[in-house]
């Protein structure tokens, strides 16, 4: 049986798109960088190839990865102790920052 390439995106044959790419500084989770450079590397892509790879598909409201690449990415994750799932995703606090931002006041009156 031949296995195809790892996202669907890679069967279209010939259609090439002219794009501009630009050098970003993105911070990013540790443990997360980690897992999706090793997952890069095992496919023989760039990080940027992956990442775009990767929104294009969530763009489109899709999954990126199939059941042999969740199976590697579980690995990885268990490899460099990323316990993190998407339910994290909006309740990541950088260690050192300070808590929660709040609206600042606004200038006026105030009540005693």
């Amino acid at each position: 049986m031949i296995t195809w390439v790892w996202y669907i995106g890679n069967l279209v044959p010939n259609e090439q798109h002219i794009i501009e790419r630009v050098q970003t500084g993105v911070r990013m989770e540790k443990r997360i960088l980690k897992v999706l450079r090793a997952f890069a590397d095992y496919r023989d892509l760039t990080l940027g190839d992956l990442l775009e790879g990767i929104v294009l598909h969530a763009f489109d409201g899709e999954c990126p990865f199939n059941p042999e690449s969740l199976e590697r990415i579980k690995d990885l994750k268990k490899f460099y102790s990323l316990g993190l799932d998407s339910s994290s995703s909006h309740r990541l606090t950088e260690a050192g920052a300070p808590g929660p931002r709040t609206k600042p006041r606004k200038k006026g009156k105030t009540t005693k």
